[in-house]
């Protein structure tokens, strides 16, 4: 009987550490936590779960939002053919967003605005999409538009990805003004991140160390919750700052 105990028990052990170390190479937390994991068998694999994974659960909401995002994309898809209104476009290329298919979402976004051009956040997120597409020539347009409408749209988001379109289309003086407008007021990673990346370009070694540090300053005053959204901005940061360290002022 007691070895069948330890057979379970050791089982139960491995998958506890089975658990923490998928956990781990998904969300990427602190690196002690792996050697806890792997030292502390499954009484750290338990301690890891306990204080990562669990708290993790408040994010599983937006996993669980793919799967009615998904059937409302087909049902849409489906209304569209009988009723192809402007709404309709606009709201499937935002579900196309959220579900990172970038050139669905530009394509809606090019019929909604081909059949009404009042709509800001129409030319926005086709803007969004075009970034993310790398087609940042076709950005600009739109991101200025959606800037000029609005200067704080979405959260002044609008202003630091029409700084990094104005960057990848080399205009270093509109990037850089538009740059230092957009980080004067937003504390958006994404922004710090791009602007860092930009003054890597140029040579501006020292500065670019700066911006990318001031995300990972961020991290010790957010919230829990807040740290485990921003982990993906966190690691760019890290990577960065380790590139730049190789490079001279």
């Amino acid at each position: 009987m007691p070895s069948l105990f330890f057979f379970f028990a050791s089982w139960w052990g491995i998958i506890l550490q089975g658990i923490a170390i998928v956990h781990f190479i998904r969300r990427r937390p602190e690196t002690y936590w792996l050697f806890i994991i792997l030292i502390g068998g499954w009484l750290g694999a338990l301690v890891y779960i306990a204080v990562e994974v669990i708290p993790d659960a408040s994010l599983l909401r937006t996993e669980f939002q793919i799967f009615p995002r998904r059937r409302r994309i087909r049902e849409l898809e489906c209304a569209i053919l009988d009723n192809p209104s402007a709404g309709n476009y606009e709201e499937l290329g935002l579900l196309y967003l959220d579900d990172g298919d970038f050139a669905r979402a530009r394509a809606c976004y090019d019929r909604a605005i081909s059949a009404r051009t009042d709509s800001i956040d129409s030319f926005y997120r086709r803007g969004v999409a075009e970034a993310a597409l790398s087609d940042f020539a076709a950005a600009v347009p739109d991101l200025e538009r959606a800037v000029s409408a609005d200067p704080g749209y979405d959260f002044h988001r609008a202003k630091g990805l029409l700084a990094h379109a104005y960057a990848q289309t080399r205009q270093p003086e509109k990037a850089e003004a538009m740059f230092q407008q957009a980080t004067s007021i937003s504390t958006i990673s994404e922004t710090y991140y791009n602007y860092a990346l930009f003054l890597q370009s140029l040579g501006r070694i020292a500065e670019a160390r700066e911006w990318a540090q001031k995300i990972l300053d961020k991290r010790p005053t957010m919230p829990a919750y807040q740290r485990r959204r921003e982990r993906p901005w966190f690691r760019k940061a890290y990577a960065l700052l380790t590139r730049l360290r190789l490079q001279p002022n």
